[in-house]
């Protein structure tokens, strides 16, 4: 599926203000000096106004994450004319940007035109590496994104919603055609993933079709969603009838046949894979890895150098952990309190229902917490709500621990914090306070929906996605709590410190897996041997290294960068300085690399001082 990198709608008229008018009156060469300048700012700015609604209309999918139905009823076209297609957009898209004059922007529209020229640019010379990635993994793919994206994103508000549903349903085996042909264009290349992974997607796929009306027995995933929707609908009851009976159709005669072809084509392709695991193994694998880290991390950081910020971070932390350990009064080594607090039941929920529900109120409970308290860290908070919700039963053996999704601009969605219950034994509840601030508040919602809420900036700003600023905040976020009296209990302050750890462990991991050619065994006795985590944990994490790979590296470069700034300015500013202040700085110019928010830093710091 076509991948577009912003999400929106309209560019705000605020950054389209006018020039400031003098006492006296402006004589001719006065306003030959303020005209071009003011005009060109309306140009840069319809530019960027005019590209990203074009790309936000040439996608259905997003438009749907917008709440936008004019093509409710399609998906994206992924077929290699339509990629060719967006790249000749690209190109020409760069070449009309150059002919704006950046010399007469102002400040801010400065900055959105260095955004953008660097972002069309990156998209240009990625794309030679457009095939180094696995379109179908464990962790995400066009397999899981369309049940995904039926139940989470299709809403059905009346009956052309509904018939929209059952036309994506119908639309289904075009979309696994397309996805069959970039499996093979990569396989021909040597670009298959490893055989680990195809387990977990055929596992995965033949959940979808499983159940009614693929076979005798309960629902299948699909056509529950699609009951539910259509009877809270205000029709009658013949009408809810004719609508399922048009949904059983699609997923008979459309949906399952799509699902089996892909699933007999992973089964062959299968037989081609092998076990090795880096980046190293791809064309060119070296200069792609170097090239993801740093997209990844917008830094110029080595992998030799990040492997060493991750063993240095984790022998620091486990330094802290041993502290605890004396605190609590545990006999033993590091390792024995680690195996202790893996294994003791004190720390784990019961792997039932009643347990799974326990967790998600529980977890609730500390998000409503923080949110009483944000007036304490923030002076813009969202308008938009959070919500706590499992991971849905068909994705959850395959998915992440947790995940965050972002809510519709339009208020119709809440953002959503995703724990994955599937294995209580990866859940521990001294891990929950942690992860609950990470996913939810003051972490991903608090920097996204505030992102998304944005005034001023243009719409291409506040979706954008720096995966260092991003996800650096939401490690940062773990660790703000800590500061306000949060992990009372020692054992929860372990846990966020496990937490720190385990991102730390990725810089080591991933470097080791993609630079330095270590195997998914090496990759996963690391993390048993220096976490506390379940085996299970590291299993997944190492497998999410293997097919995504640069991309958990972001983490914990993104925190040392953001408190790396944020210990500078208190320096610079003693009494003067307002954590307040400083995160709305971090938060308020929408995503940022990481050169770019230390710019906007400094520059704080330096008015704060004036």
């Amino acid at each position: 599926m076509r991948k577009l990198t912003f999400i929106a709608a309209a560019i705000s008229a605020a950054l389209l203000g006018g020039c400031q008018q003098t006492a006296e009156k402006p004589t001719s060469e006065m306003v030959v000096q303020v005209a071009p300048q003011q005009s060109e700012i309306d140009r840069a700015n319809a530019f960027f106004d005019d590209t990203f609604k074009r790309d936000v209309m040439q996608s259905p999918i997003y438009q749907t994450y917008m709440g936008i139905k004019k093509d409710y009823d399609k998906w994206d076209d992924g077929s290699e004319a339509e990629v060719l297609k967006s790249h000749a957009q690209t190109k020409a898209d760069l070449v009309e940007l150059k002919t704006i004059n950046r010399d007469l922007l102002d400040a801010s529209t400065q900055v959105s035109y260095d955004l953008k020229k660097q972002a069309l640019e990156n998209s240009i010379a990625d794309f030679k590496w457009r095939y180094h990635n696995y379109p179908v993994n464990q962790m995400f793919g066009t397999h899981s994104m369309v049940p995904a994206f039926l139940i989470n994103q299709h809403q059905i508000s009346n009956v052309d919603d509904a018939k929209a549903y059952i036309s994506r349903l119908n639309g289904v085996p075009k979309v696994f055609e397309q996805l069959v042909t970039d499996l093979t264009v990569r396989a021909d290349k040597g670009i298959i993933a490893p055989k680990f992974v195809f387990p977990h997607v055929i596992d995965s796929s033949k959940n979808i079709i499983k159940g009614a009306p693929f076979e005798q027995g309960e629902d299948s995933t699909l056509l529950s969603d699609f009951k539910r929707k259509v009877s809270a609908l205000e029709i009658t009851q013949e009408e809810k009838e004719t609508l399922i009976a048009q949904a059983t159709d699609a997923l008979t005669s459309a949906v399952k046949p799509a699902y089996s072809t892909l699933i007999n084509f992973l089964a062959q392709l299968e037989k081609r894979a092998d076990d090795r695991d880096g980046a190293w193994k791809l064309p060119d694998g070296a200069d792609f890895y170097n090239n993801a880290l740093k997209r990844t991390t917008t830094t110029d950081l080595t992998a030799k150098e990040i492997h060493a910020v991750g063993l240095a971070e984790v022998a620091r932390i486990h330094d802290e952990m041993r502290q605890i350990k004396e605190k609590v009064g545990f006999k033993g080594d590091l390792k024995a309190f680690m195996q202790f607090m893996k294994t003791d039941k004190q720390f784990y929920l019961p792997n039932t229902e009643a347990g799974k529900e326990q967790y998600l109120s529980e977890a609730t409970a500390l998000i409503n917490t923080m949110k009483s308290r944000l007036d304490e860290l923030f002076i813009v908070k969202p308008k938009a709500d959070m919500v706590v919700k499992r991971v849905e039963a068909f994705r959850e053996k395959a998915a992440g621990k947790a995940f965050y999704q972002q809510p519709a601009p339009d208020g119709s969605r809440p953002g959503i914090y995703y724990a994955n219950l599937y294995d209580m034994q990866a859940m521990p509840t001294y891990q929950m306070e942690a992860l609950a601030y990470h996913e939810g508040i003051p972490g991903h919602h608090m920097q996204i929906a505030i992102s998304q809420e944005l005034e001023g900036v243009p719409e291409f700003r506040k979706y954008g996605r720096y995966t260092a600023y991003t996800e650096g905040w939401g490690l940062y976020s773990e660790f703000i709590p800590k500061e306000m009296g949060m992990y009372s209990d020692p054992y929860s302050d372990f846990g966020r410190l496990s937490m720190e750890l385990w991102r730390a462990c990725r810089l080591v991991v991933d470097t080791g897996i993609h630079a330095m050619k270590w195997d998914r065994q090496t990759g996963i006795d690391y993390y048993v041997n220096n976490t506390p985590n379940a085996t299970s944990d590291a299993v997944k994490m190492v497998e999410r290294h293997i097919v995504m790979p640069s991309q958990a590296t972001a983490y914990k470069v993104g925190m040392l960068k953001i408190l790396e700034l944020r210990e500078a300015a208190k320096m610079e500013l003693g009494d003067k300085f307002d954590i307040r202040q400083f995160h709305d700085v971090v938060l308020k110019n929408g995503p940022l690399p990481l050169n770019l928010l230390e710019k906007f830093v400094n520059e704080w710091v330096a008015s704060k001082k004036s």
